[in-house]
């Protein structure tokens, strides 16, 4: 067979906007770091309430706190 390899320029389809691209990216990071938060403090709190006895409002409580304390070190880093 004869080698069909292309002569011309390759076609590499649309031209990319990097822009965009990095701040879905940037979205993406933080959705999953602060996601992540919620929801370790959501099973810290949930553990609080439950096992040791702390009560609904007191994990409430607890729940606000991680979450404030954690965007603070997040935001920070």
């Amino acid at each position: 067979m004869a080698d069909q390899t292309p002569s011309g320029p390759l076609e590499m389809g649309a031209e990319m906007d990097y822009s965009e691209h990095e701040k879905t990216y940037e979205g993406f990071l933080a959705l999953t770091k602060y996601g992540t938060l919620v929801l370790v403090a959501l099973m810290i709190a949930m553990a609080f309430g439950f096992f040791m006895g702390g009560g609904f409002i007191s994990s409430i409580i607890l729940f606000a706190i991680i979450c404030a304390g954690g965007t603070f070190f997040l935001r920070s880093a």
